[in-house]
């Protein structure tokens, strides 16, 4: 990753983003409502978590075949995922509510989900919100040397393939935040003074993370095993399939989001300047899928309102569909892209194709 962040362009001549502002503004105070989270998302966080902890009650307290232990991990799968998406997601952003404490203990549900909420809020809203698809700069783009997400990236034989391999590799997001993920972002980011807010010292960074590890294999394998009376392999299976399929959700549905076709890899020049502004640059390396998909819209927290989520990260995804409106509209009358997949499996089919072009060798000039 590069060391020295580019330099968005300050001048907006067109007012793009002051026009957008003001019109999405004047929407809430027209309609009298908070631009955070309602009863909808109260509601949706209850199933979240049933989702996620009824299985591992059920499989605790009752003996059930092996068959029926497995299909219960795999719910808890989804509702692990559900609650990154809809709960943990617009809590770490400060828009699950206008109660700062309740944001904290709601963005703490990131502990449950085997990560850690410093390295994730730096991972997410300082490099990815403000640095998206810069080569160097957003580690989203970062996957190993194993798959190529940008031109930019270096290329390998192996790229020819990874429109195959990659989906089985995506799955391994959230196991990786539970057992290496967060001690080298960690690492990474206090070599770099890098913080989201006021810059924690190293000695509490590195408290929380050990405590909080301990206590998520406690929780989740010791216990199992200790008290349910579960034999260990049995353990270890669940918990790696409650992984896989929570991974599996999340990657797929922030790939579609910015490593299509559509979306720009934009770089700064040799000077550290970018072409755009900030709002503006977000409409090029975002993209919105099954806007009218209900339950898509739903289960992923609004994250098929990529592009609104990008521009207002602090306002909760209960109001995207809405202000969806605006700003595509605000984007066409300046004459700006507005990029749109009608439907998830239009988004999953160019995102695969993207990857394999991606995987083509680099034609040298």
């Amino acid at each position: 990753m590069n060391i020295t962040p580019p330099v968005f362009a300050k001048t907006d001549s067109i007012k793009f983003f002051r026009t957008l502002t003001k019109r999405v503004n004047d929407y809430f105070k027209e309609n009298n409502i908070k631009k955070t989270g309602n009863w909808k998302l109260h509601l949706k966080t209850a199933v979240m978590f049933l989702l996620y902890l009824a299985p591992y009650f059920v499989i605790l307290t009752l003996h059930l075949p092996w068959w029926a232990q497995l299909l219960l991990t795999i719910v808890m799968g989804v509702g692990m995922a559900g609650i990154g998406m809809n709960v943990m997601h617009d809590a770490n952003h400060g828009s699950y509510s206008s109660k700062s404490w309740l944001n904290k203990i709601m963005g703490g549900s990131m502990y449950l989900l085997a990560g850690n909420v410093n390295n994730w809020q730096i991972q997410h809203n300082v490099l990815h919100h403000t640095y998206t698809n810069i080569h160097g700069h957003d580690e989203d783009l970062e996957a190993g040397r194993i798959i190529r997400f940008s031109k930019s990236a270096e290329w390998m034989k192996i790229h020819k393939f990874q429109h195959y391999y990659s989906v089985f590799l995506y799955g391994l997001l959230t196991f990786n935040w539970a057992i290496t993920t967060d001690i080298k972002q960690m690492r990474r980011y206090i070599k770099r003074g890098l913080s989201y807010g006021e810059f924690q010292s190293p000695v509490k960074q590195w408290t929380v993370l050990v405590i909080t590890k301990v206590i998520y294999i406690s929780l989740w394998i010791v216990l199992p095993i200790a008290i349910g009376g579960i034999s260990w392999w049995k353990v270890l299976l669940g918990f790696s399939v409650m992984h896989y399929v929570a991974g599996l959700i999340l990657s797929i549905v922030f790939q579609l989001a910015h490593i299509v076709e559509e979306t720009d890899n934009p770089l700064p020049n040799e000077l550290g300047e970018m072409e755009n502004t900030w709002a503006i640059h977000q409409l090029y390396t975002t993209a919105n899928f099954a806007p009218k998909n209900r339950f898509v819209n739903w289960f992923t927290g609004g994250l098929n309102y990529q592009i609104e989520h990008h521009i207002f990260p602090n306002i909760s995804h209960v109001h995207y569909k809405k202000i969806s409106e605006i700003v595509k509209q605000t984007a066409q009358e300046h004459n700006l892209p507005y990029h749109e997949f009608r439907t998830m499996r239009g988004a999953i089919a160019a995102h695969f194709k993207h990857l394999k072009e991606l995987g083509m060798k680099p034609v040298m000039n």
